[in-house]
């Protein structure tokens, strides 16, 4: 049996986390261990571990400072694989991995790099990347941004999408209560309150739907909260409603009319596939991060420059009057990228490494 320890800095919720914890419970019992490694144990995750897998807390607040707790743990561990499934920590980690003989290192990227790295002492250790077994890119973009913009090995990096738990989410996506008017056509959006989710971009649209029965709700919580709700106020949006984080979005998502991802860039988004896991027909801007990997046009999904303020308007216009076969966007995401295929890849490349 493999022992594979998986590091993070808690299990908030998040993409990064929550593929984690899919792994984790999801890996064969039978040929692999799995052991979470946290800086903080906390996060909403935690709640959907399976009992059987070990969580080590190193108690240890900051990124650059946890190098020093996570040598002494792989030392004494002593681990087949350690599996960094945050960027950042696999930066810092990254010039310490040729003294360790025995164990294979993986690093997860979360984004493109470029687009997402922009501190310089980061952006540094980066020229030791190759010093990884294997680097896992969710999308043909973040391969060919490791290769060529930061000068990792090909033969080094494997693409694995993310995966979605299609029968939980859809086990979580019904209920009794109604979400939202029938007075209004409803359009939800999911994401950290940062510049990354291009949350600012998507007010803009919706200035251009000022005088349609079209309502924004936007799920999601962060840094920018107070700058995009003065955003809402001074362009006078009162078809736009912040709702926070939700602890079970999948309702929001399936209740809705049409689904928008406005994000500047991205790695492999698991809010589009859940959206289609929902049933939920998307309208992604065009950015980086394997968006035109996961939208079938006409299928379950359009692609469409944001920056094109009134184009993208119209496009929501047009799109939340349409009946879409929710079968069909529901198995175009189940057919390839539920958890069952995805985790196999991995195990494949565990046994491989």
């Amino acid at each position: 049996m493999k022992n594979i320890l998986f590091f993070l800095p808690n299990l908030d919720q998040g993409g990064a986390e929550k593929i984690i914890v899919t792994l984790a419970n999801e890996l064969n019992r039978t040929q692999f261990k799995s052991t979470i490694v946290l800086f903080e144990k906390k996060g909403h995750f935690l709640n959907y571990l399976n009992d059987d897998v070990e969580v080590i807390e190193l108690e240890t607040y900051r990124i650059r400072y946890s190098i020093f707790k996570i040598i002494p743990l792989l030392l004494k561990r002593k681990p087949n694989l350690a599996f960094i499934g945050w960027g950042e920590i696999a930066a810092f980690l990254s010039p310490f991995i040729p003294f360790f003989r025995k164990t294979k290192f993986i690093a997860r990227e979360t984004n493109v790099v470029s687009e997402h790295v922009q501190r310089k002492e980061i952006r540094f250790f980066y020229r030791f990347y190759n010093n990884f077994n294997r680097i896992i890119a969710q999308s043909d973009d973040m391969q060919i941004d490791l290769v060529e913009n930061w000068k990792i090995k090909k033969e080094k990096i494997t693409k694995i999408n993310n995966p979605v738990d299609v029968k939980f989410i859809q086990s979580k996506m019904i209920t009794d209560e109604k979400l939202f008017s029938d007075e209004f056509k409803n359009v939800v959006a999911i994401g950290n309150l940062t510049a990354r989710k291009g949350f600012d971009n998507l007010l803009n649209v919706f200035v251009h739907l000022k005088n349609e029965k079209i309502k924004l709700h936007i799920l999601g919580d962060g840094a920018d909260k107070e700058k995009l709700m003065t955003q809402k106020k001074e362009l006078g949006l009162v078809n736009v409603e912040f709702l926070g984080i939700q602890k079970n979005p999948y309702p929001y998502l399936h209740q809705s009319d049409l689904f928008v991802l406005s994000s500047r860039y991205e790695g492999f988004p698991n809010v589009l596939l859940e959206a289609g896991a929902c049933e939920t027909y998307a309208l992604a801007n065009h950015c980086p991060g394997g968006i035109d990997e996961i939208i079938q046009e006409a299928i379950n999904g359009e692609i469409s420059d944001i920056s094109d303020e009134e184009k993208f308007a119209d496009k929501i216009k047009d799109l939340v009057n349409l009946n879409f076969d929710k079968y069909s966007i529901q198995k175009s995401i189940e057919s390839r990228f539920d958890k069952g295929l995805i985790v196999k890849q991995y195990e494949k490349l565990f046994l491989e490494l």
